[in-house]
């Protein structure tokens, strides 16, 4: 109507006003002003009315002059409009109204135009799609303006190919530069306008166009970015892409467009994933709707295929698969896991009938990609488990398929160490979950791969170990996988190479034991798939040089000798070295080769020359070492002719080394450098009179002694004066020191040494260091310093070890004088301590020509080695020249500069090179402390500043920490009171709570200093009539340290707790790793407490002191444990304050024996305090047996525990338990006690009144011990004894028939049972069980306490410090407690403090262990039901289970929706919540008229399972594979509605007892509601089926 209406007011306006030019003069515009829009539509609808009026004969007359008029429209009036509009960008309404009402006036002059105007039209616009800023900035069209003018004028210029052409060119090309906001906008707009006006081959071939140009741009550029942006576009043009009209296009054919799907399926990005899946599914939709097939073509395969014969089972699979990848994004393991396990059956399922795969194995690895990816770490281990379980992989090309991504993506995975944690039924010590399936994983994963692949796949997994640092724990792993592969040749040259870089880069900063244990399974994998003929023996002693003799290949160790064998058996296998050599040599004639060849060196050029490096002695010598052993194992094998003949090059050479001027050094020294290196790879046989290898090599040694200690010395006096001749002396002097050892058992030669060639050494280096110092000294008489002085350290080293003597080597006394010469003594120094060393003059200058370079750039290296030598004098001196003992006031001063110095040294050294310092501070603060104490406080606290900047370095911290407690907590500074010193108390009581502190993060620091401070107050092996009493006394001064140990044991990180748990593992494979041979340093962190109970359990009751000591903890213990009773920190169970209170009482319970009877009387009380308290079973078991102890050994106590019986019942609630519990143990106590008979009659008075207690616990407790004691008085009745208690006979007889009666039935028949065989009251027997294994392991791991708080019998057998004491027996003689399995008793134990407070509140009769729900529930029911009766409500049969939600607010709404809508009955996991205020905001009373049922998540297994056997349909509402859609579900009348928890949903071990999984249907991208509403939903749904419908079929019934 508006269109007629319009048309005819346009033609009276030209019939009207035949001139046509004003008109068009009239309607325009001013090129720089704005028009209004309505303007701007008029004007086009007068155009539009000429168009209308083309045919008519005026018009038509004026045509040249209208097209005019129209194009002048166009470029005067629209084009600068446009460009206006550009530059002031908005995104009102009102512009996007002026954009369109300009573009319909372009549609509607073209028609009017020249044939070419919009060909001209185009050509102007297309560059302004990808305009530069100066060109908006000039006045241009911007993107969104040139893409709306070209959607216009595309229907007008499709016909014309070339116009097109370009337009789909700059589209394309704007898909990828445009940001994502303009893409959609403009690309994808052109885009869907080009595929609006093209049909039919036009039509396919712009679709291909398209897909090919992004499928190109995605292979050429495979970044996250151009997947987003890649799928973004195809996503938006999916209904012009993926439609069945197409003629010869076809997506589904395009392997990089199924690369682009996988890519974003793995995406980081969710959006990019979500139309990733939504392609998938589109694809899939178009292959079953239309039965259109999808095969590999002959020129390459298809990532997709479809068959349409088994359309069925394709649809099933692609279904489920993308419901696995949608429940990904949901992060929840037990939403993603039942999914998960039904990949296997459907793999096998998609299998056409001639055994072709339909499944292309590269979507599976889509699947684990995404998993890798996620945050939640459980699911990231839920994906790597499924795939090393996966049984796809036994299928030769799944396993080939797959095998690029197990050397990239899952490798990269396993990089991350949590993957490795214990599983929770796992016990200390095993082999984690992953680790295992690791091991079988990689096998089977070899095994299946085509064999023409095992060697390179191999050789590429070892390589991209050596890419990048990894962590401890997954390397570990990784290697013991590979360990276990079957003997195979895969290893060539390169393989040996790739285990070379594992071992130099990649466990270079491990842990020791865990690297160690790696390199074992490394050189385990290199032994059994070394492919023997294509390496040679010096390519598998290249290998074997890079594993440490001190952590893993090692003589002596099973390693070392499966070794041997191993080179044994292959011999003659291996390549020749050679290939010229037809035959394959021996390995002795291999090792006597290279020895000849590594001795054979060039003449002498008459210059100094560097050092020779020493990785080819440490290959030879481990080579020589490998043959001699090999040779050993054979029989008949003659070490000392093999030996001899074998290095018979050696010897010859090492005897002419003195003699012979024209020997050439770099012989001589790389003959030093090879015995060096053969004296240091003894290993643990080093010392082992039995090792006939050690004994041949000495004895041959020895023979040529004199020439090479002759020539080492000579060296060192005077002959090195260049500046690398510092590594030389080095050298040297390493090779000195271990002669000086392995001469210590042959006297002669030790002997001589100290009385020829030490002297000599000494005299001649002290003579240069007493040389005056020159102000521009040379580089030669540095070095002769800086010689000297090692030399001089070496010999004090070696005289502090005990290897020599001090009293038969002279000039020590000279030393003496050299650094505190009188003459240089002043006020400010000492002698010539801390003397540095100038640079030497010219060294600048050198060039790297002379191979100096190394040492000239780290000259400050060379004089902090120089100071720390000094230092090692000075260490010595300190303990033999007697400056520390002397007292006068000279000494003194002299002793206050020196540790001046020291403090001066330590701010100089780096901070690994400070040990001598610590070492001469721990003999000299004693002597200062009483003289100078800030002094001494600042030494000791600068110390322990640089032992806690070395705690990231263990190479160097350990050695650090033993050697700074030795100096800190040295006996004579404990012995200090806080009168005495008190700075320096107080300094040493900080860094000892500092100590225990860093601890908590670094396993074993705690240990050292308390095995430390034990062997000081009491040294083992000593008696009390031996003991110094005054070190002893030092303890009372620092008692903390000890009552600490006794409650010591930090709650690790989990991070920190899994290297426990792995280096538990690695110690329990034993000798068969070598790495527990060599480096098994185990810092236990529950050592300390082995200490300090070793130390408590070796103190004799009957001395005075150590009976104060006992005391004196027992107090500190008892107000530790008073402190957390009273304390408001949450008490859970194997919380901190749990673990501490057990080893409290623990601790109390090993001390009892020995305390005096006086004391015991004191505490007593306190014990029955504790008593009172609420405590975990753990603790409750421990207080309870020390009452027995107590009343069996000081019977007379037994009246003041009959008082804690009246003690008010508020205060008491269920904790009388604890002392009903000591009276089942009646039969223990009553023997020592006198008047017994009136004792039963107090006990049988007291326990009748608890058996009428209305707390069922109590009275369950009551009756057993009711029937404990009642036996006993029978059995004396018997003997005549118990006179006073027939009266008693009848009443407690039918009182104890008719509660047995009671019990009889049902779940109260299993408590009474199960409270009568609890091995508290059952096997166990408070005086024959009494032993430190009772205490510490057996009643730990029966209470659920974690099994890191159990400490075994053989820790204590380790100690050196341990003795066995007849009142604490390490062991339990008995076997009974020993038989149980601990995890019969962790349920009934469990949660049962939150039981304990929640019976004294609610009266239930509910058992101490179990739920009872079948008396519990009529109980319940009965109020509520009678309150809703009279209001005149129904109820249906629907339950509602909300156990697992803790949140009050939804359960307050949970029980208004269940009661407005008739549910029978809601059930919490505790009552309590009805009291909460935020429930009862959103209940509004509604719990009045609800039942309420009781049941902990604990209890709904068997909760479930009653409601089953009663009918009940149990259902869930969880979104699974088989799930059911809530608006086609129906639900049964008997239903159980089970809840899960607001984060975690229903758990996996419930899931399984679900009969029907029901899922909600949604439409947004959010996929989860919130539980109380999703309950809301199903309950009406019920409500709306059962209640209501039935409700209107009664009603019309009655009408």
């Amino acid at each position: 109507m508006f269109t007629k209406m319009n048309s005819f007011l346009m033609e009276t306006l030209l019939s009207s006003c035949p001139d046509y030019d004003l008109l068009f003069k009239a309607l325009s515009w001013e090129s720089e002003s704005w028009p209004q829009t309505g303007r701007v539509e008029a004007l086009t609808a007068f155009i539009e009315g000429l168009g209308s009026l083309s045919a008519n004969s005026d018009v038509k007359s004026r045509s040249h002059s209208i097209a005019v008029n129209v194009e002048n429209v166009i470029w005067s009036q629209c084009v600068p409009l446009l460009s206006k509009m550009s530059s002031e960008v908005c995104e009102s309404v009102q512009c996007k109204e002026r954009l369109a009402a300009v573009c319909k006036l372009i549609r509607a002059c073209i028609p009017l135009c020249d044939p070419a105007t919009p060909g001209k039209v185009t050509e102007y616009v297309l560059p302004f799609l990808q305009p530069s800023d100066e060109e908006v900035a000039s006045g241009r069209f911007i993107v969104e303006v040139a893409s709306e003018v070209l959607s216009v004028l595309l229907p007008i210029i499709a016909p014309r190919e070339e116009l097109v052409h370009k337009v789909l060119v700059q589209a394309s090309s704007c898909m990828k530069t445009l940001p994502d906001a303009q893409v959609s906008r403009v690309a994808l707009r052109l885009l869907s306008a080009l595929f609006s006006c093209s049909s039919g081959a036009r039509l396919d071939n712009i679709r291909k166009s398209v897909l090919d140009d992004l499928c190109i741009w995605h292979g050429s550029e495979r970044t996250p970015a151009v997947t987003g942006r890649s799928l973004m576009c195809l996503a938006a043009l999916s209904d012009h892409m993926l439609t069945p009209d197409c003629l010869t296009f076809d997506p589904r054919m395009s392997i990089q467009f199924w690369r682009m799907v996988q890519d974003g399926l793995t995406h980081r990005d969710s959006l990019a994933r979500k139309r990733a899946l939504y392609l998938l599914k589109r694809c899939v939709a178009l292959s079953q709707d239309r039965g259109l097939a999808c095969h590999a073509s002959k020129e390459g395969e298809v990532l997709f295929i479809w068959d349409s014969n088994n359309s069925q089972v394709l649809r099933e699979f692609w279904e489920d698969y993308t419901l696995v990848m949608e429940t990904l994004e949901e992060n929840q393991i037990h939403v993603v896991r039942p999914v998960l396990n039904r990949i296997d059956t459907l793999i096998q399922i998609v299998n056409d009938t001639q055994g072709n795969c339909l499944l292309h194995p590269s979507w599976l690895l889509c699947v684990y990609q995404r998993m890798f990816h996620s945050e939640n770490k459980a699911l990231m281990k839920e994906g790597v488990c499924h795939l090393l379980q996966m049984q796809a992989l036994q299928q030769p090309q799944f396993a080939m398929a797959f095998s690029q991504f197990v050397i990239g993506p899952f490798l990269d995975v396993l990089s991350e160490t949590s993957l490795f944690q214990r599983a929770i039924e796992q016990s200390i010590g095993e082999c984690p979950e992953l680790g295992s399936k690791l091991q079988v994983f990689m096998v089977n994963f070899f095994t299946n791969l085509p064999s023409e692949q095992k060697a390179s796949l191999l050789l590429q997994l070892i390589q991209q170990l050596a890419t990048k640092q990894w962590c401890a724990v997954p390397v570990l792993f990784i290697s013991q996988a590979l360990a276990s592969l079957s003997p195979s040749p895969l290893l060539g040259v390169n393989g040996l190479i790739a285990l070379r870089e594992v071992l130099r880069c990649t466990m270079i900063t491990h842990q020791v034991l865990l690297r160690g244990a790696a390199q074992c399974f490394l050189l385990n994998s290199a032994l059994c798939l070394t492919d023997m003929s294509a390496v040679t023996l010096d390519d598998v002693f290249g290998l074997l040089m890079h594993f440490r003799s001190d952590e893993s290949l090692s003589r002596g160790t099973k390693l070392w000798h499966q070794v041997c064998i191993w080179l044994m058996n292959n011999e003659h296998s291996f390549k020749p070295i050679n290939s010229k050599d037809q035959e394959k040599e021996s390995i002795k004639a291999y090792v006597q080769n290279e020895l000849y060849n590594y001795l054979k060196v060039p003449p002498s050029t008459g210059q100094t020359e560097r050092l020779p490096d020493i990785s080819e002695a440490v290959k030879l010598a481990r080579a020589i070492l490998l043959c001699v052993d090999m040779e050993m194992c054979q029989p008949a094998g003659d070490v000392n002719n093999s030996l001899e003949s074998l290095l018979s090059p050696l010897w010859d050479t090492l005897s002419r080394v003195s003699t012979n001027i024209y020997l050439p050094l770099r012989k001589s020294d790389k003959s030093l450098q090879l015995v060096l290196q053969f004296l240091l790879q003894e290993g643990i046989n080093q010392g082992n009179k039995d090792d006939n290898v050690l004994f041949a090599f000495k004895k041959q040694i020895f023979k040529v002694l004199d020439p090479v200690l002759e020539f080492i010395v000579r060296q060192l006096c005077g002959q090195l004066q260049e500046l690398f001749d510092i590594e030389r002396a080095n050298m040297y002097l390493c090779v000195l020191k271990q002669l000086v050892v392995i001469c210590k058992s042959i006297p002669q030669h030790h002997s001589k040494i100290q009385q020829t060639y030490f002297p000599k050494l000494i005299s001649f280096n002290l003579k240069i260091l007493a040389e005056p110092s020159q102000q521009s000294p040379s580089v030669s008489v540095q070095v002769s310093r800086v010689v000297a002085m090692a030399s001089l350290a070496l010999i004090c080293s070696l005289v502090e070890q005990n290897v020599i003597g001090m009293q038969s080597v002279s000039g020590l006394k000279m030393l003496n004088e050299f650094f505190y010469n009188p003459i240089l003594l002043s006020s400010s120094s000492v002698g010539r301590i801390n003397e540095t060393l100038r640079k030497p003059f010219g060294l600048d200058c050198l060039n790297d020509t002379d191979g100096s370079s190394p040492m000239q750039k780290d000259w400050g290296r060379v004089v902090a080695h120089y100071l720390r030598d000094q230092w090692v004098c000075l260490s010595l001196l300190s303990k033999t020249a007697g400056i520390t003992e002397t007292g006068d006031s000279q000494s003194i001063e002299i002793l206050r500069s020196s540790v001046s110095c020291a403090i001066e040294g330590l701010s100089l050294l780096p901070s690994n090179l400070v040990l001598p310092i610590f070492a001469f501070l721990e003999t000299a603060l004693p002597h200062l402390v009483q003289d100078d104490e800030s002094l001494c406080v600042d030494a000791i606290s600068l110390s322990w500043d640089l032992v806690q900047g070395l705690s990231t370095n263990p190479l160097d911290f350990w050695p650090s920490l033993k050697c700074f407690i030795s100096l800190a907590f040295h006996h004579k500074l404990l012995m200090l009171a806080d009168a005495q010193s008190p700075n320096l108390t107080s300094t040493i009581k900080r860094i000892a709570s500092e100590l225990m502190e860093l601890s908590q993060s670094k396993t074993g620091v705690f240990g050292l200093l308390i095995q430390h401070c034990c062997q000081i107050w009491l040294p083992s092996g000593q008696n009390s009539e031996s003991q110094d009493y005054s070190i002893f006394a030092s303890v009372f001064n620092h008692i903390e340290i000890l009552t600490e140990a006794c409650v010591y044991g930090p709650v690790f990180r989990r991070d920190q707790r899994l290297i426990q748990d792995v280096q538990s593992y690695v110690e329990q494979l034993g000798e068969d790793c070598a790495a527990n041979v060599l480096c098994g340093d185990s810092r236990d962190d529950q050592l300390p407490r082995a200490c300090a109970l070793s130390l408590l359990s070796r103190l004799d009751s009957s001395d005075p002191q150590h009976q104060r000591l006992m005391q004196n903890v027992v107090l500190e213990l008892l107000k530790k444990d008073n402190i957390i009773s009273s304390s408001k920190v949450r008490y859970y169970n194997n919380s901190m304050q749990h673990r501490v209170k057990n080893r409290i009482w623990q601790t109390l319970l090993v001390l009892l024996p020995k305390l005096t009877e006086d004391f015991v009387t004191t505490i007593l009380s306190s014990v029955y305090q504790a008593g009172f308290c609420s405590n975990q079973a753990s603790v409750k078991y421990l207080i309870e047996w020390l009452m027995i102890l107590i009343l069996t050994k000081y019977p007379y106590h037994i009246n003041s525990f009959w008082e804690c019986f009246n003690v008010d019942h508020e205060k008491t609630k269920v904790s009388i338990c604890t002392f009903l519990s000591v009276v089942v143990h009646f039969n223990v106590i009553l023997p020592n006690i006198r008047d017994q008979v009136v004792q039963l009659c107090k006990a049988l008075d007291i326990i009748l009144q608890c058996c009428f207690n209305h707390n069922f616990s109590v009275r369950l407790y009551a009756l057993l011990a009711l029937k404990r004691v009642w036996n006993l008085a029978e059995a004396r009745a018997v003997n005549g004894g118990a006179d006073g208690l027939h009266s008693l006979s009848s009443v407690i007889t039918s009182c104890l028939n008719q509660a047995e009666a009671m019990q009889s039935t049902g779940n109260a028949n299993k408590n009474w049972i199960k409270i009568q065989e609890h091995f508290f009251f059952g096997a166990f027997h408070p005086l024959r069980d009494y032993s430190l294994e009772t205490i510490l392991y057996t009643f730990p791991s029966l209470s659920d306490l974690s099994d890191d708080e159990w400490i075994p019998p053989w820790k204590f057998e380790k100690l050196p410090c341990f003795s066995h004491i007849p009142s604490c027996p390490l062991r339990n003689p008995a076997s009974d407690l020993r038989a149980l399995n601990h995890g019969d008793w962790i349920q009934q134990d469990k949660s049962e403090q939150d039981k304990e407070e929640r019976w004294a509140e609610v009266q239930k009769k509910i058992t101490p262990w179990k739920l009872d729900i079948q008396e519990q529930e009529p109980e319940l029911q009965l109020i509520p039901h009678q309150r809703a009766a009279r209001m005149g409500k129904t109820h249906g049969a629907l339950l509602v289970v909300a156990s697992l939600i803790d949140k009050p607010t939804n359960l307050g709404g949970l029980c208004r929706t269940c009661e407005i809508f008739g549910a029978s009955a809601l059930v919490l996991d505790n009552l309590r919540h009805v009291n909460d205020k935020q429930f009862q905001s959103l209940s509004v009373t509604s719990e009045r008229w609800l039942p309420l049922l009781e049941v902990k998540p604990v209890e709904l297994t068997d909760f479930l399972q009653l409601k089953k056997s009663e009918g009940y349909c149990i259902v869930g509402v969880e979104q699974t594979a088989n799930s059911h859609s809530l608006e086609s579900y129906h639900f049964p009348e008997k239903t159980l509605l089970l809840l899960g928890n607001e984060r975690e949903g229903i758990p996996a071990n419930l899931l399984q007892m679900l009969d029907v999984c029901v899922e909600i249907p949604q439409q947004g991208v959010i996929r989860s509601l919130n539980v109380h509403v999703s309950a809301a939903l199903l309950i009406w749904e019920y409500t709306r089926q059962h209640l209501i419908s039935g409700a209107g079929n009664a009603n019309a019934k009655v009408e």
